[in-house]
């Protein structure tokens, strides 16, 4: 399993506008820029963070197709902008089984439904750090083109608006810019 590190200091190809914290705890040391390296981390970071980029979870095999189909990879020239966002969920959310998570996920919360209409504008990888014993369960990468940031803030406010939310615990959402 190879874990990719997030790493804020003084290097990195993405420069820290913000680090706000939506639930919880703020994220000390989340300032500067980030470096993003499979398997290392800086060790002169202020703060890192890692996760693994694992299988799709809560989604079923159309819902992989549907967005397969629309989205595009990251690194594209005009996505500009990234909000990383580390999410921590409760104890009562990982006390549930599988298909009572994807019930909440995908059939009460839409969370699919809702981040399907704002492909391809908006690109995303999701990392689990839980596995790991890292103090997130999730980081989620978004990469998006500045004309696209509206739109971005319109999904977070949706699905921060659904059910699913309600489990949520601690979130931090960190918002950057690529460094030419």
């Amino acid at each position: 399993m190879i874990w990719t590190g997030f790493s804020f200091g003084q290097a990195g190809e993405w420069s820290v506008v913000s680090a706000t914290a939506v639930f919880g705890a703020a994220l000390a040391g989340a300032e500067g820029r980030l470096r993003i390296a499979e398997g290392w981390i800086d060790g002169a970071a202020t703060q890192a963070l890692r996760g693994v980029a694992s299988n799709v979870r809560y989604a079923n095999r159309s819902e992989i197709a549907d967005l397969r189909a629309v989205q595009e990879g990251l690194g594209r020239p005009a996505a500009t902008m990234v909000a990383l966002i580390p999410i921590s969920k409760s104890g009562e959310w990982w006390m549930l089984a599988q298909d009572e998570r994807r019930t909440i996920f995908e059939e009460q919360s839409r969370h699919h439904s809702i981040g399907l209409r704002y492909l391809p504008a908006i690109a995303r990888k999701l990392y689990h750090g839980r596995d790991l014993g890292e103090p997130f369960d999730f980081l989620t990468w978004f990469e998006f083109a500045p004309e696209h940031e509206g739109m971005f803030n319109e999904l977070l406010a949706e699905l921060r608006a659904s059910r699913e939310w309600s489990f949520v615990t601690r979130e931090v959402d960190v918002r950057l810019t690529r460094v030419i």
